[in-house]
């Protein structure tokens, strides 16, 4: 009795960590409600996807509004949510990479006193 209470706690207050992926919390939310699976607890998906969704970070804020709008979540599984929530992730990680990289670009530019001029053609040594 006292495992299955310290379970349903672990799986109330299982949040996202700092740094931690999609995949990771998805693991571990799935480890907890397995052990309440096998001392005789059984979790509706609807329970689950609710919690997930509640406790996504900011970050996610926008595709955890439009799967809201667009499916009805209690028809929706717990790897279609799992699915959306890792491709959103990884759309964001792209577009981070890429602003971080048009960031560093434009450093360097900056860096060598703003316009640089190139000439071009014959008869142009300087």
């Amino acid at each position: 009795m006292v495992l299955l209470q310290s379970l349903r706690a672990g799986f109330e207050t299982l949040q996202v960590k700092m740094g931690e992926s999609v995949s990771e919390y998805f693991s571990g939310m799935m480890a907890i409600e397995n052990k309440l699976r096998i001392h005789g607890e059984k979790l509706e998906d609807l329970t689950i996807i609710e919690k997930i969704i509640r406790f996504m970070p900011s970050k996610f804020n926008y595709v955890v509004c439009s799967i809201e709008k667009s499916k009805e979540t209690n028809e929706l599984s717990i790897d279609e949510l799992q699915s959306s929530l890792l491709i959103h992730g990884h759309k964001m990680n792209r577009q981070t990479s890429k602003e971080q990289n048009l960031q560093v670009s434009s450093n360097y530019n900056s860096s060598k006193g703003g316009a640089t001029e190139y000439k071009r053609g014959r008869g142009n040594n300087f």
